[in-house]
């Protein structure tokens, strides 16, 4: 240790000592350019006496040999600006002091001169050594053609010629404004736009194009990959906004295109004071917070600074590997996770009372509708009583804010999933009548990449040489990403006073079988030749499509993402007899008696609605669309 900080000492010394001497070289030439052939004249050893010992001193002590220069960009060249400056400003006081004659106008050539003799000769070492390294791996460069002359486009470039050892060459950019084209970046042309990457791609022997435009909508991003996507050549994306929030880009985000990518919407608007409002500084509580959104939720909950985060969750594997994400993240956050079902009243009213949350966030839920079929007790248990015992214990602690966290499957529901999420948004009604907390829920529909969801299914089944099942080629499905949907919940707490249900503007409804399609293709193989589809039928409980709203339900709120949905009234005496009816018929259970319960108390749940029966056998979609074409004609 103590080695190592005397050769650095020297080495300071010895750094310091040669750029004393530059700057005397500096000054020399300056009398020259001053007074051309008579600067000898004019010239005295006082002058480099005094300006050795200044430079030394103030190189000494500056902050110049703490930079790395193989990086080194206009902030290191500010350094030097300001330290010649010094350097100057303090020989011409000394010179004054000492009552030395001396010319400003060589004084003003030094301070040119020692800029230039400090920086100049540390960035062109940096430049030659770039020089070199580019020579030295010319012959493995994979020619890049990118997508998008804005920020991104411009740190992609950026980053590929810092580093070319990893044998990246840039062809070009293209992009759609028209005031870009013909304009460089980096020395990198404007080729013209997204039309033009055929002809491109064909003139340039384009090996591989990168999509570097993180705000794209998924069908530009779609158009693109389709425009690009030709053999032996690779297509990459950079990162969007809810991957990337602070909007820097290096080489090893970009990555591939993936099917999230292809359903990417503009990132939502979040009026950031009104949600610290409500949670900057409270006791914010999470339930289910280890499941997808519950872990998004804590995640960005933590951006907005609350005095304590308590994370509870019945899974310990994934909570404990949160709480290690988070704690890294936030280090001054005190972060509390408990292992609780909410299930159990007595352990949560013991957690309530002893971490006194402001804000509550619940996401704890049973949510596969097809298992939930199999065993509706297990719904009725976590999804109704469950979530009666975080309300109950809510109102009696006088949180602030409940958040349900809903779905679209409590509309018209087909499912006992369905039907037991809309019991919980009753229960929000209910209460929000009669307690000081402020209850609301929040709806929407699938999100891409929570566990069990479609997307990593298909990726498995293709990974595995297929085929990839689909239930039905007509059903349709709601998505957003996990990010979008969390921020949207977040802002619609802010939103609430009390008994309303959100729902979040979610687009446009996907075909099922057309994202199975996407990504067949985005794996490099062909539907029907590589990877086939199966149709296998509807499982129980699912619907061809979801829904958000009854008819007619759409009242805007302040934010244009964010819907209220219009609610028949709640009868509290029906709820709460049918509720002692379900806890009997729970303890047996009595499968179809909580049917038959949920069905009286949900009066728009309807298990037949969309029912078919399951085919003997599995049918392969090529087939299906012969016999469809055969039936139209």
């Amino acid at each position: 240790m103590m080695i190592n900080k005397m050769a650095k000492f020297y080495k300071k010394e010895r750094l310091s000592f040669l750029d004393a001497i530059l700057l005397n070289l500096a000054m020399v030439f300056s009398f020259m350019i001053r007074f051309d052939r008579h600067w000898m004249i004019y010239f005295s050893y006082h002058y480099i006496i005094i300006l050795s010992i200044i430079s030394f001193a103030v190189l000494y002590f500056s902050n110049l040999y703490n930079k790395i220069w193989r990086y080194a960009s206009v902030q290191e060249l500010l350094s030097v600006f300001k330290i010649t400056g010094i350097i100057n400003v303090v020989l011409m006081v000394s010179f004054y002091l000492l009552t030395i004659s001396f010319s400003r106008g060589v004084v003003a050539i030094n301070f040119i001169l020692g800029i230039f003799f400090l920086g100049g000769i540390r960035f062109g070492l940096r430049i030659l050594r770039e020089y070199l390294l580019r020579l030295s791996t010319k012959q493995i460069k994979t020619r890049i053609l990118v997508v998008g002359a804005g920020d991104a486009g411009e740190m992609t470039v950026r980053e590929m010629q810092k580093h070319p050892e990893i044998g990246k060459y840039i062809i070009g950019l293209v992009d759609d404004n028209p005031v870009k084209s013909n304009l460089e970046i980096h020395g990198k042309k404007v080729l013209g736009n997204r039309n033009d990457i055929p002809s491109i791609i064909d003139k340039y022997r384009v090996d591989e194009v990168v999509i570097a435009i993180p705000s794209a909508k998924g069908e530009d991003i779609k158009e693109i990959y389709n425009l690009s996507n030709r053999k032996d050549v690779r297509v990459r994306i950079v990162p969007g906004v809810y991957e990337i929030i602070n909007g820097e880009v290096d080489i090893n985000q970009i990555r591939e295109v993936k099917v999230e990518d292809l359903l990417r919407r503009e990132q939502v608007k979040l009026n950031n004071q009104e949600i610290a409002g409500y949670l900057k500084g409270k006791r914010v509580m999470v339930t289910g917070g280890a499941g997808s959104i519950g872990s998004e939720l804590c995640r960005q909950i933590a951006r907005f600074e609350p005095d304590s985060l308590v994370i509870l969750d019945i899974n310990e594997n994934e909570i404990y590997f949160l709480e290690l994400e988070l704690r890294k993240k936030f280090s001054e956050l005190e972060i509390i996770t408990v292992i609780a079902s909410i299930q159990d009243k007595i352990k949560l009213n013991y957690i309530f009372n002893k971490y006194r949350p402001e804000v509550v966030f619940h996401a704890a839920a049973h949510k596969h509708v097809p298992l939930m079929e199999n065993d509706p007790e297990e719904a009725v248990k976590n999804n109704i009583f469950g979530t009666k015992n975080a309300i109950e214990l809510s109102d009696k602690y006088k949180v602030q804010h409940f958040v349900l966290i809903s779905t679209d499957k409590a509309v018209n529901p087909t499912s006992v999933m369905g039907a037991s999420k809309r019991v919980a948004e009753m229960f929000i009604q209910q209460y929000s009548c009669q307690s000081q907390t402020g209850f609301m829920a929040v709806r929407f529909g699938n999100v891409l990449g929570s566990c069990g969801s479609v997307i990593p299914i298909f990726k498995k089944q293709i990974a595995e040489g297929g085929p990839v099942t689909v239930t039905h080629p007509d059903v349709k499905r709601y998505f957003m990403t996990i990010p979008e949907a969390v921020q949207l919940v977040i802002q619609a707490g802010a939103l609430g006073d009390g008994g309303e249900v959100f729902v979040l503007d979610m687009g446009e409804p996907v075909r099922i079988i057309d994202l199975a399609r996407d990504l067949i293709e985005l794996s490099g193989l062909k539907e029907g030749e590589d990877i086939k589809i199966e149709i296998s039928g509807l499982r129980p409980g699912e619907k061809l499509f979801e829904e958000l709203l009854l008819d007619g339900e759409n009242i805007a709120t302040e934010h244009e993402r964010i819907f209220i949905a219009g609610i028949e009234k709640t009868n509290v005496n029906k709820v709460n007899s049918s509720l002692d009816i379900l806890e009997e018929q729970i303890k047996k259970p009595d499968k179809e008696g909580i049917v038959d319960t949920l069905k009286e108390l949900v009066v728009r749940y309807n298990p037949e609605r969309d029912k078919k029966e399951e085919p003997e056998n599995v049918i392969d979609y090529q087939d299906y669309r012969k016999e469809a074409a055969g039936t139209e004609e």
